[in-house]
């Protein structure tokens, strides 16, 4: 017989007095959530417990063949529960909910029944969702908060890019680091304003930033370029992909990781898809397309300020990702990460990152299909892409992960080498075919 699960109700008289933890996964941006949180009310904590002890907590109290960010997600929370940090009797736990046919729809079901199992049935879980699934007296995201959380993301996505852009090339260490942190304090004491959601708060603020950053002493020096893609929460958590970013940039590599606003762009995008391709309710398409219209505005802005105040490499707009895909796999497919995954990687060597690396959960079939299984159309349409699946699971041991982007890297470097050959063969030709012009005829 299985476990009966009873839902705890979040309460109003909670909100007064119970901590929130959420699961780490994009640190930049969740640190902004929870700012924006605070400010209405929430106290929320972002947990940045790590270690051999949430993977044993995720493996003891969620079945082994659930997907290794699910067993991550949970360790981590009931690890956090373990750690007497917090008071058990006034704590809640927080998680998204997107009804999909995912992980994202069942981690909230599975946190309950390891709960139980871990001894800790009466803390509440709070499904953070935008379809109503579950709906809690203490907790609700009212539009002001929505809008500001929104922000979160663009302003997250700006500083990740434009941080990995800088850190490799700064000639003092730790000056990118020390910028990014101070535009998290101030964006925080911003979102109290309230008006950083206005257009042009954002497009001054924006600007500002990509300013900031570009006035950081750098050296030029050459790195290699590597992109990394996968499943949402290995793709960015340090914790799921074993400090991926880390290894690449003690590698003396240049790494660019494509934004949040594109996943959640997609996931906007395919209630539009959904209509054009098997009927359904025209205005749930619509109302999607005006959110996705809504969402792309924030996202010029943000391309805008880049292109217009730096030489950074910016993002391609959604809807240019969404034409790169055309050849390679099916707008219907979008389970997980769908038809976003590759059409990542086509635009990520469209920008001269063509070595990538492709994070894969164990237990993501999904991701196993539109990462691993488009390989070979990817490279029938540029031969040059230099790309590894990375499998990550229980099992899997950090040295072989290393050792296998290793030797993408080696590849890399030996097409750096030979591009660099090239290119002072060229310089040398030209140089003698310059000094024959310049010689007088009688010497030639």
């Amino acid at each position: 017989m299985g476990i009966r699960v009873n839902r705890v109700e979040f309460t109003k008289e909670m909100k007064k007095e119970y901590t929130i933890l959420c699961p780490d996964m994009t640190p930049i941006h969740f640190a902004l959530l929870e700012k924006v949180f605070r400010n209405f009310g929430y106290n929320m904590t972002i947990l940045k417990n790590t270690g051999t002890s949430v993977v044993d907590q995720g493996l003891k109290n969620v079945h082994n063949d659930t997907c290794y960010p699910a067993l991550l997600v949970i360790g981590q929370m009931i690890d956090a529960l373990n750690s007497g940090e917090y008071d058990t009797e006034r704590v809640a736990l927080l998680i998204t909910q997107t009804g999909g046919g995912c992980r994202a729809s069942n981690y909230i079901h599975l946190l309950r029944k390891a709960l139980i199992n871990a001894g800790y049935e009466h803390v509440p879980v709070i499904s953070l969702n935008a379809g109503g699934m579950e709906k809690n007296s203490g907790f609700r995201v009212s539009f002001p908060m929505l809008k500001q959380s929104m922000a979160t993301l663009i302003y997250g996505d700006l500083l990740m890019l434009l941080n990995n852009q800088v850190r490799p090339y700064e000639k003092n260490i730790g000056d990118s680091l020390k910028n990014l942190n101070y535009w998290v304090d101030r964006l925080g004491e911003e979102f109290q304003s309230g008006k950083i959601i206005r257009q042009n708060k954002m497009k001054s603020l924006m600007k500002e930033i990509v300013l900031s950053f570009d006035t950081i002493p750098r050296e030029d020096r050459q790195k290699v370029k590597v992109g990394v893609v996968g499943e949402i929460y290995v793709k960015f958590s340090s914790l799921g992909n074993n400090q991926l970013e880390e290894f690449l940039h003690k590698e003396n590599c240049e790494v660019m990781v494509p934004g949040l606003m594109g996943f959640i762009m997609y996931t906007v995008e395919n209630g539009v898809i959904d209509q054009q391709l098997y009927g359904g309710k025209f205005w749930k398409s619509f109302i999607m397309e005006r959110i996705n219209r809504y969402l792309g505005n924030l996202e010029n802005i943000m391309i805008e300020a880049i292109q217009k105040n730096s030489e950074f490499t910016a993002p391609s707009p959604f809807k240019h990702l969404k034409t790169l895909v055309k050849d390679v796999i099916g707008l219907g497919c979008k389970m997980g990460e769908g038809w976003l995954l590759p059409a990542e990687m086509m635009e990520l060597i469209s920008k001269g990152y063509e070595n990538i690396v492709v994070t894969q959960p164990f237990g993501c079939l999904p991701n196993h299909i539109v990462g691993k299984g488009v390989l070979a159309n990817i490279k029938a349409i540029d031969p040059g892409a230099n790309i590894v699946p990375i499998d990550y699971d229980p099992g899997a041991t950090r040295v072989n992960q290393e050792n296998r982007i290793k030797l993408m890297l080696s590849v890399a470097r030996e097409k750096m080498e030979d591009v660099k050959g090239t290119a002072s063969h060229i310089v040398e030709e030209s140089i003698k075919d310059l000094s024959k012009d310049s010689l007088p005829i009688n010497m030639i």
